[in-house]
C-alpha cells in the first residue's frame, strides 16, 4: 500500500513514519514543506530505506498533489501537516488558516478526485478499494473543561484560539467530504503529545533544554493549567489502529490518562536533572489560555482494541534521557528562526536566550539576562 503522510518531518509525523517502516512493508511518501518545525534530521536514520520517499512541498499546492497522487498511486492519506503552536497563532493567525484549513481542503479534494469518489456512489466504495483519508486533529477543538468531566467524541466544538479554530474548521471540512461525497475518512483528536524529536517551543522539550543549561523556566500564569499527556509512540499505535479498523466517518479521541498541571511537569523535570526550583519564572499568561483538557478514550479502546502502553513515569524518564543524549539535535534545532521567535514570545516578559550562532551565520539579536 502507498501511504501519503503529510507533515512527516515534524514531531508526530516523523515518529509515525519510523513506526510504519519498522512494522510494515508499505511505501511511505512524506510530503513536507520543511517550515521551522520540519526537520529532516528527525528521519536521518531511515532516509535510505527503499520504502521511504521524501518530497518537499506545500499541501496547498494542487498541481503538486495531483502529481504525487498519480505518480505514487496513493491509497491512504494521513494528514499531520499543520501549523500547531497556539502562541504563534495569536501572533499570526492567517498562516494557520492557509495551512490548516485551505491545505486540508486541497488534500481532501485531490483525494476525492483521484479516488473517483462521487455523490452518486456515496458510501458504496467505502473500504472496498483500501482508500482512506485520516485527519490528525487535537483535543483543543473542544475548548476548555472545568475541574471535572472529559472530552468525548460528542462534545461540542468550542475552540478558543486561532490555532484550535483552524483545526476545528479542517475537521468540519473532513466531515463534510464524508457526508457529501462519501469520501472514506476518520478524524483522530489527541491530547498533548511528548517524546523524542519534539520542537522545543512546546513545554517538555523547552523545559528540559532550559533546565540543562541553567536558564530560566518561563511558566505562563500560575502554571496550574491541566493537560492530559500522551506518549507519541502510543499516539502512533492509535493512528495505526484507526487507519486499519476505523469505521468510516467516525471520530476517535486518543488520550494517555495522565492529567498533570504544567507546574508539576516543570518540577518533575527539574528534579530529574538535579536542578533547583529557583529556575522557575512565572510570566504573563497566554491570551485565552485554556484551563484544562482531559480525554475520554473509551471509544477507541472498546471499538478498536487500542490502549496506551506507556506509564507517564516511564515515558518521561525515556524522554528526558533522549534529549540528554541528543543535545546536538537540540542545538541544531534552536538556531536561527527559533531564537528570534523565543525572544519575541518571552523577551518582553524578561526571559532571554544568550547570543547564539544562527542559520547562515546570522546571529540572533538576543541577550542573556
Amino acid at each position: 500500500m502507498n501511504i501519503l503522510i503529510t507533515g512527516g518531518a515534524g514531531f508526530i509525523g516523523s515518529n509515525f513514519i519510523r513506526y510504519m517502516l519498522t512494522n510494515y512493508n508499505h511505501k511511505i511518501i512524506n510530503l513536507d514543506c520543511l517550515n521551522y518545525a520540519g526537520n529532516l534530521k528527525n528521519l536521518r536514520d531511515i532516509a535510505g530505506d527503499s520504502n521511504y520517499h521524501f518530497i518537499k512541498g506545500d499541501i496547498g499546492n494542487r498541481s503538486l498533489l495531483n502529481t504525487v497522487f498519480q505518480e505514487f498511486e496513493i491509497r491512504v492519506v494521513v494528514n499531520f501537516a499543520a501549523e500547531s503552536h497556539v502562541d504563534r497563532s495569536i501572533e499570526d493567525p492567517e498562516i494557520f488558516g492557509k495551512t490548516n484549513i485551505m491545505g486540508t481542503l486541497a488534500l481532501l479534494d485531490t483525494a476525492r478526485q483521484f479516488w473517483k469518489i462521487h455523490p452518486q456512489n456515496k458510501f458504496s466504495r467505502e473500504f472496498k478499494e483500501n482508500v482512506k483519508f485520516l485527519q490528525v486533529s487535537t483535543d483543543e477543538v473542544y475548548g476548555t473543561l472545568g475541574t471535572e468531566g472529559y472530552f468525548t467524541e460528542k462534545t461540542n466544538l468550542a475552540p478558543n484560539s486561532p490555532y484550535s479554530a483552524s483545526k476545528a474548521s479542517a475537521d468540519l471540512l473532513v466531515r463534510a467530504y464524508f457526508e457529501t461525497f462519501g469520501l472514506p475518512v476518520n478524524i483522530t483528536r489527541c491530547s498533548n503529545n511528548y517524546g523524542p524529536y519534539q520542537f522545543p517551543e512546546k513545554l517538555i522539550p523547552l523545559m528540559i533544554n532550559n533546565a540543562m543549561k541553567n536558564r530560566a523556566m518561563p511558566i505562563y500564569g500560575d502554571g496550574k493549567q491541566v493537560r492530559d499527556w500522551l506518549h507519541v509512540k502510543d499516539h502512533c499505535t492509535a493512528i495505526d489502529a484507526v487507519m486499519q479498523k476505523g469505521i468510516g466517518g467516525e471520530v476517535y479521541n486518543i488520550g494517555g490518562n495522565n492529567e498533570k498541571q504544567n507546574i508539576e511537569i516543570v518540577k518533575l523535570i527539574l528534579k530529574a536533572l538535579n536542578r533547583g526550583e529557583d529556575q522557575i519564572t512565572y510570566v504573563t499568561d497566554r491570551l485565552g489560555h485554556d484551563k484544562r483538557y482531559a480525554i475520554d478514550s473509551s471509544k477507541i479502546k472498546k471499538e478498536l482494541g487500542w490502549s496506551p502502553s506507556y506509564t507517564f513515569e516511564q515515558g518521561m524518564k525515556e524522554t528526558i534521557e533522549w534529549y540528554l543524549k541528543n543535545q546536538e539535535w537540540m542545538e541544531d534545532v534552536i538556531s536561527g528562526e527559533y531564537i528570534r521567535y523565543y525572544d519575541q514570545m518571552y523577551g518582553e516578559r524578561g526571559i532571554f536566550l544568550p547570543m547564539t550562532q544562527g542559520v547562515n551565520g546570522l546571529e540572533a539579536e538576543v541577550f542573556d539576562k
